[in-house]
């Protein structure tokens, strides 16, 4: 059973339209007045590009820390959009419920080429879909039945560190048991995984697990009612690290068999 997450009541004069909206304010970050430091935003940028690293130069700055750089380019970016920041702080009206893996290298919205707004994202460990997990559970329930959107996508990705751990057999703490999930479906295609070098073992893997990921969102109820009384569609995808395209997998279980399986027992009323 999933939780409900409500939809905040609409305020005076917010129109019909902004009812399935979540509230996406922005605040701003002001100085107090028991508080000394000047705000983020009148602070010179040479001093949030200090670092003390021992790399840094004779004026403490760090050409390696991102950190600094990227508050510096925040202004710049963020002055790329200057109607679009305003808009979102009346709410979200997103098509997409993107549910990744947490790898740095697959940044969804830069991958798709939109905007902020546009996708709701769940990311984790290798993209992987449990039944047990309440923390993707409610952002699918969430996305599906308040946010409305029209796609959920399940994106993998190439050369997934993930994948690449539940090929072998290291122990890892917790991440042993959250890889189960892989390591089952290793060793239901051991044959196939073992006559492939490991990048291909890897890939191979991970689309088995988008495969098996997105069968199990269509088993959500959730899911599965948005799928028959509006067209909710979902995909399967995986990234190429190497060259930044998505490729869309088919094959995997159609709805009906999904359905029919879910159906198959029925109690007596």
């Amino acid at each position: 059973m999933y939780l409900q997450l409500l939809p905040q009541p609409l305020g005076q004069g917010q129109d019909h339209h902004n009812h399935s909206l979540t509230s996406g304010a922005i605040s701003a970050i002001k100085s107090t007045s028991s508080s000394h430091t000047a705000p983020l935003s009148t602070r010179a940028p040479d001093k949030l590009n200090r670092c003390t690293s021992p790399s840094a130069d004779s004026n403490g700055q760090c050409a390696t820390d991102k950190f600094a750089t990227g508050l510096v380019q925040n202004k710049e970016w963020a002055a790329k959009y200057p109607e679009l920041f305003p808009s979102l702080a009346f709410g979200q009206q997103p098509e997409i419920l993107w549910i990744g893996c947490s790898d740095s290298r697959c940044p969804e919205t830069a991958i798709l080429g939109l905007k902020p707004g546009d996708v709701f994202v769940h990311r984790n460990i290798a993209n992987i879909i449990h039944y047990s997990d309440l923390n993707a559970a409610c952002v699918i329930e969430y996305a599906v039945s308040h946010l409305k959107v029209k796609h959920i996508v399940l994106c993998g990705h190439t050369a997934c560190g993930g994948v690449s751990a539940a090929l072998g057999n290291k122990k890892l703490g917790i991440l042993d048991a959250w890889l189960m999930p892989l390591r089952r479906l290793r060793q239901q295609h051991l044959g196939l995984l073992q006559g492939l070098e490991h990048q291909e073992a890897i890939v191979k893997l991970s689309e088995l697990n988008i495969l098996e990921g997105v069968a199990r969102l269509k088993e959500n109820s959730v899911v599965l009612n948005a799928i028959e009384e509006r067209g909710l569609q979902v995909h399967g995808l995986i990234y190429d690290v190497a060259s930044g395209l998505l490729r869309e997998l088919e094959g995997g279980e159609s709805h009906e068999v999904i359905k029919a399986r879910l159906t198959a027992f029925k109690t007596q009323d």
